[in-house]
């Protein structure tokens, strides 16, 4: 049996069906650094996918601060400690002033799970609108507001799904508005008030649509109007991945609720909720929260540290001016089997498609399996998975940029 052959019939033994992996051909990871993976045999490949190390791969600051605060003290919110307090400070210190308090877990999908109880605690109301292929988690409240995971998870009760905003189509916040609206007046006829409007504020899942700033404010005004509030999963969009801290503001909002995860602790498991002091109050006036690992003073110290890494190293003016460049290099491609092709800061969407202008996930899968021959990892998004997810980690200079350029090229060549 080969190494990979091996791996392959161990996990299907030890973590049974559920699990899955990338590319025709697995990668064998053993080692990363800044952008660059190396697999077991040595390759090194372009990480342009991963979001989650958002300063790059072990970064010696964060690996620092992780090393010294495990060898110190874990422990969890019940003592007082400053480390949680600070973060605290530094992270609602990036965002608008109304947003005052923050709650912190240890993934995504706990804050996004949260959100909805605080959301629910707020407004009175059960109804939650999400996009059609969104993704929040995996919990099963919030698996029943990711209608990606597949028909096999079906919408929760009181969950109204409408159709995503279409990348490079007409009137984008408008017809997005259309479909909110229509959701609304739909829970109105079915007796239940609503409570929340809960999107990636990249529609991440739905294909990665960016254009133009501010489509967003029109549904989030017709859900507000309605009694609800706006919750803005910034698990993908912030950190500093569209070229600002957040990708709300980009929408020229201040949600009533921003959710975070990956990115926070670069890898290391923490996740937070920041909310308006007004829209928290119901809730902490009838639940405690408690969460025994989230805010502990070694994911603290980690997130703490990332903030830092991501100031100092100027990583968001970064995000900015390399994502324009590798926006500008794949246009400059002028590949036929190009559709719409998109970018904020540093996440890219490319829309495959055929000879007639159809989604072609067949083409899309080409190419992320090429690439991944040419070393360079990159992904599949949208609800055909014809859209080509690319998403290097921050810190991404000219010459790697270059690289993955170069690498598509050939790639595309290939393709024909």
């Amino acid at each position: 049996m080969t190494g990979q052959t091996e791996l392959l019939t161990r996990r299907a033994q030890l973590l049974g069906p559920s699990y899955r992996v990338f590319y025709d051909e697995p990668v064998h990871l053993v080692r990363g650094e800044g952008v660059w993976l190396w697999d077991a045999d040595g390759k090194r490949y372009l990480d342009m996918y991963n979001n989650v190390p958002c300063v790059g791969h072990c970064h010696p600051r964060v690996v620092a601060a992780l090393t010294a605060a495990a060898g110190t003290l874990n422990t969890h919110t019940r003592y007082l400690h400053e480390g949680v307090l600070d973060l605290a400070e530094r992270l609602l210190g990036t965002m608008p002033a109304e947003l005052g308090h923050v709650m912190f877990t240890c993934t995504g999908s706990e804050a996004n799970d949260l959100a909805i109880r605080v959301a629910k605690a707020a407004t009175g109301g059960t109804g939650i609108i999400v996009t059609a292929n969104a993704y929040h988690g995996v919990t099963e409240l919030i698996a029943g507001m990711s209608p990606s995971l597949g028909v096999g998870v079906p919408a929760g009760p009181g969950v109204y799904v409408v159709p995503a905003p279409v990348a490079g189509g007409k009137d984008v916040g408008e017809r997005f508005a259309d479909g909110v609206r229509a959701a609304l007046a739909h829970m109105f006829e079915d007796e239940i008030k609503p409570a929340a409007l809960l999107v990636d504020t990249l529609f991440s899942s739905d294909g990665m649509v960016c254009d133009p700033p501010g489509f967003l404010a029109p549904a989030v005004a017709a859900v507000r109007a309605a009694g609800g509030v706006f919750i803005a999963d910034e698990v993908q969009p912030g950190f500093g991945r569209t070229g600002v801290m957040w990708g709300f503001s980009r929408h020229g909002l201040v949600p009533d609720l921003v959710t975070m995860g990956k990115p926070m602790g670069n890898g290391h498991p923490i996740a937070a909720m920041a909310a308006r002091p007004a829209v928290l109050e119901n809730f902490g006036k009838q639940a405690r929260y408690f969460n025994t690992f989230g805010g502990n003073t070694v994911s603290t110290a980690v997130a703490r540290a990332v903030l830092e890494v991501i100031a100092s190293e100027g990583l968001l003016e970064n995000a900015a001016t390399q994502g324009a460049y590798l926006l500008a290099g794949v246009r400059s491609l002028g590949s036929t089997r190009f559709g719409n092709t998109r970018g904020a800061g540093l996440y890219l969407g490319v829309d495959m498609i055929d000879a007639n202008g159809a989604p072609d996930a067949a083409a899309a899968k080409r190419v992320v399996n090429g690439l991944r021959g040419r070393g360079v990892l990159i992904g599949a998004a949208g609800p055909h998975a014809s859209s080509l997810k690319i998403r290097p980690p921050l810190p991404i200079d000219r010459a790697a940029a270059d690289f993955f350029l170069s690498a598509l090229a050939d790639t595309l060549a290939e393709l024909g």
